[in-house]
């Protein structure tokens, strides 16, 4: 998942250290060689991840935007300057406004907070803003938790005996809960030195960076492959019982489908499938066309076997990942050069796709009759109540869109009228039935509105027709959710 680092540039960053041998440095320093051995851990393990580095001190300042390219962030460390005071909210507030245009809502991400264990003083400081948090008005809401599924790490450049850090640790564990996810608060082991903050760092980047490592397998066919990023166990909660999924370390392929058939059915998660060298460091993630032979091109691989067979043909592999619990590997591109061979987790069960029915039962249609193939989906005997179009109004825009949608039709009669009438009809029983009245009365006068603002080239019927439904609106029979409103029978749309 991508990851933000978030580097405080306060001058308390700049305070000395004194180190064995009569050796001096800063707290800086010391943050910069630790990021470098972040980034230099990732890049075995997790070279895949985006990676960006924001500064901030009482202002933010995005200096390196999410990239793969590790050395682009190893060269923005060279430019860092010392600014005023330590402000985390401040910070937090641009961490928001950076995935949220990079990434939207919906992508987590981590957030790595790297500090000296000094919160501020005065306004601004931690303890003011955690302090008011109750404070608060709508328009100055505290950041936390993040507008996207986060994981909160700080990461203290300070003994552990620190008195300042020692006052920080309850004020930053508070941070962690309100931010909703597993996160952790990473100190030096010992003494304050370039090799006990590079330790943690590195230990940071190998646990919370882990590869998923195993075996992709079908038939007598087999190959070790990595996912990335690795999966997570999933846990499935109902109204008197939960239970936890662990993805197993075989993905076996149990067949193969037509990608129309399986369409697009609910996911948990989906993943790269890298195929792994000998000692586990995975390989070119991407299949260039363009590029020549290499000595790995000449490795024989079932992973890339299969890769080319599922673009070929246009298919999708059924396999299973645990008991009870499937997924969907096919081949996806994101150029017309390159492509890559996906996994899509399924939500555990062998019904988690409705219209290809129990996922156990599957057979190959060779050895069924004839007779009895029938093409996906499947449709069920019994009529569904969701399969009718429903009216949802989340946001305003929505209604305003539904709105828009029966003045566009009205401008348009008398060519329009069943158009016009029936979606006047199912916007006036969503009222209805959300007890929304007001918008039938708000309707009635846009209609009376809309008939004074009409061309001179406008159809005569459509004055007629508005006039006749904004009168209808306002009637007590047009309250029955039963009722319909029928169009007014004129001249011009008699048949």
């Amino acid at each position: 998942m991508p990851t933000v680092l978030l580097l405080d540039s306060s001058l308390s960053m700049s305070r000395p250290v004194q180190l064995p041998e009569n050796a001096e440095t800063t707290r800086k320093q010391l943050a910069v060689a630790g990021i470098k051995t972040f980034l230099d851990t990732l890049s075995i393990h997790a070279k895949l991840e985006f990676i960006s580095l924001m500064t901030f001190s009482s202002y933010f300042e995005e200096q390196c935007a999410f990239t793969r390219d590790y050395s682009l962030v190893k060269s923005s460390l060279l430019n860092l300057v010392d600014l005023d005071k330590t402000c985390i909210e401040t910070a937090f507030h641009g961490v928001n406004q950076l995935v949220l245009t990079e990434w939207g809502n919906n992508t987590a991400c981590h957030v790595i907070l790297i500090t000296d264990g000094n919160t501020g003083l005065g306004p601004g400081s931690l303890k003011e803003s955690l302090s008011t948090i109750n404070q608060r008005t709508v328009n100055n809401q505290f950041p936390l938790p993040f507008s996207f599924p986060a994981k909160l790490h700080i990461v203290c450049i300070a003994a552990p005996n620190d008195a300042s850090l020692l006052k920080a640790k309850p004020m930053y564990q508070e941070l962690i809960d309100m931010c909703g996810y597993d996160g952790s608060i990473c100190t030096p082991d010992t003494n304050l030195t370039e090799v006990t903050v590079c330790n943690m760092f590195q230990k940071l980047a190998e646990e919370s960076y882990t590869s998923f490592k195993g075996t992709l397998k079908c038939g007598h066919l087999e190959s070790k492959v990595i996912l990335s990023p690795a999966p997570v166990p999933y846990t499935k909660i109902t109204d008197f019982d939960y239970q936890t999924y662990n993805l197993s370390q075989t993905v076996e392929v149990c067949g193969f489908i037509s990608i129309a058939d399986v369409g697009s059915p609910m996911a948990i998660s989906r993943h790269l499938i890298l195929p792994a060298s000998k000692d586990n460091a995975p390989l070119k993630p991407e299949i260039d066309l363009t590029e020549d032979e290499s000595d790995e091109g000449k490795v024989p691989s079932f992973c890339v076997l299969l890769h080319g067979a599922l673009k070929v043909e246009n298919m999708a592999a059924l396999v299973t990942i645990g008991e009870n619990w499937f997924g969907f590997i096919y081949s996806w591109a994101d150029s017309k050069k390159k492509s890559n061979l996906m996994l899509t987790i399924l939500m555990p069960g062998s019904d988690s796709v409705p219209w290809l029915g129990d996922l156990n039962m599957l057979h190959c249609a060779d050895n069924m009759n004839s007779d009895n193939v029938t093409a996906f989906p499947v449709r069920p005997t019994e009529k569904r109540s969701y399969s009718q179009n429903s009216v949802v109004w989340i946001r305003q825009a929505g209604l305003q869109s539904d709105i828009q949608k029966i003045l566009r039709h009205a401008r348009k009669l008398p060519e329009k009228t069943q158009q016009f009438y029936k979606e006047l009809n199912r916007l006036r029983k969503a009222a209805i039935q959300l007890g929304f009245i007001e918008l039938l009365t708000g309707l009635a006068s846009i209609f009376e509105q809309e008939c004074t603002q009409l061309p001179g080239s406008a159809h005569p019927d459509c004055a007629l027709q508005l006039t006749h439904a904004a009168d209808a609106l306002r009637k007590t029979q047009t309250r029955d959710i039963k009722h319909v409103i029928c169009p007014l029978p004129t001249n011009y749309n008699a048949s």
